[in-house]
Parts: structure tokens; sequence; C-alpha cells
């Protein structure tokens, strides 16, 4: 035991303290899932996204999903998480949308709504419905998605403005989408669906305004040093000082 806190001391002696970096991870896809019994809506390359309840269109359930493993080295130790949206509708009520972990995947296909963007697109090869994970041939387990029903972070949203999600729930999904990249699908953000008009639209990755994109914020470390490594740099450590 002696030995291991020497060990462990040269370690922090040796410049091997753990040097914290944040980035900010850009979204990789994102889309609407519209109420359409016939799931023949989508939005997969539009400028907008929604959760909530529109009176007269129905339920909307934004995906939106970022490439973890491709932007944080490999061997490095995830310590914090932050999703930013930005919020463009016109509708103050205060809503909340929370943010549920993905079970699924789903596809991003060329589907551009019109106008608000709120009525939806008729779906592209690939685009996720209410019916379908990738259209037309692959439907979701549960129509609407499948999704873990725990909530892995939760945002009241009012008017238009940035808004950000952060727990410790959701910093384990995004340790995990890092450990296990083949079953990151995301998470799906669930509006008020009981109200009759609470419906959020969020800026997409296809915003021209680059400020107003998805954009999850990572923290990291250097994952700490093995028994082995420490062991190693003891060795080395004393021969410095023959």
């Amino acid at each position: 035991m002696r030995t291991l806190c020497a060990l462990v001391a040269i370690a922090a002696c040796s410049g091997l303290a753990l040097a914290q970096v944040t980035i900010q991870v850009p979204g990789a896809a994102d889309n609407t899932l519209y109420d359409d019994p016939a799931g023949q809506l989508s939005n997969g390359a539009g400028t907008a996204m929604f959760a909530g309840n529109n009176a007269a269109l129905g339920r909307h359930r934004a995906l939106v999903r970022f490439d973890v493993a491709s932007a944080v080295p490999a061997g490095m130790t995830i310590t914090g998480a932050r999703l930013r949206l930005v919020n463009s509708a016109a509708n103050l009520a205060p809503a909340s949308v929370s943010l549920h972990r993905v079970l699924e995947s789903w596809g991003e296909g060329s589907s551009v709504a019109t106008g608000g963007q709120g009525r939806g697109a008729p779906p592209e090869p690939g685009d996720a419905t209410w019916l379908h994970r990738h259209f037309p041939g692959v439907l979701w387990s549960t129509p609407g998605g499948s999704f873990n029903p725990v909530a892995s972070a939760a945002t009241i949203i009012v008017g238009p403005a940035a808004y950000s999600w952060e727990s410790p729930a959701l910093l384990a999904d995004v340790q995990a989408f890092f450990a296990a990249p083949a079953a990151n699908f995301g998470w799906l953000l669930l509006g008020d669906e009981a109200a009759a008009s609470s419906a959020k639209r969020f800026s997409t990755r296809e915003e021209p305004d680059r400020a107003r994109v998805p954009i999850l914020e990572v923290t990291y470390v250097p994952a700490p040093p093995t028994l082995l490594a420490l062991v190693a740099l003891g060795v080395a450590s004393r021969r410095r000082r023959r």
C-alpha cells in the first residue's frame, strides 16, 4: 500500500495531473415525428424540429443524435455533458420538454417541410416518421418512437431563447454513447402532450445560423493512469535519480 501511494505521488509530481477539456459536439442527425397514423410525415432536412402538442396538428416529438465517439478521443473519461437547443417558437406558454434516450436506430432523410414546418412533409427514403424508424420499410417497435419512459433531463421552455438540459442521467447517457457507439441512438424530446397548444420549435443542424444549431457540450479528462503505468513511471523516475 505504501508503494502504491508513493507511485501515485510520483505520478502527480511528474505532470500526470488530469487536464480537463470541454468541447462542443455538433448534431449528427435530427428529425420530427408527427402524429400521423399513416406515417406519411417527416422533416429530415428541415431547419426546425418540434416537441409538444399542436391543437390542429396533434403530437410532435423531436429526435436528435450526436456522434460522441468521433468527437472525444479514445481513452478519455467523460465527466460532464450538457445539451443546448435554441427555441424559436412564438408560443410563450411555459411547457416542460424532457429528454429520453432512444432505444432503436432512426433516420434523417431529405424531406423538407414548408412554411413554419409544423405540418411536416412527405417522407423520403430513410426518414423517421411516427410509424417508421427508416421509411418506408423499417418500423418502430412502438408507434411514436421507442424510448426510455424515464426522462434523462427536463427543462421548462418559455419564449424564444437558448435552453440547456443537464443531469447525472444525461451524463450517464453520453458516457454510454461513448462506450458503445453502435447503441447511440440519441434522444427524443417529449413535450407537454396534454395541453392543447404546447408545441415548441427548435433549430436543427440544418439551420444556416450556426449559433442556433444543436450542441452537446462534453467535458472529459484522460483516463486515470493504470497501476502498470504507475509502476513503469516509478521505475523511470528512480532511474533518472541515479
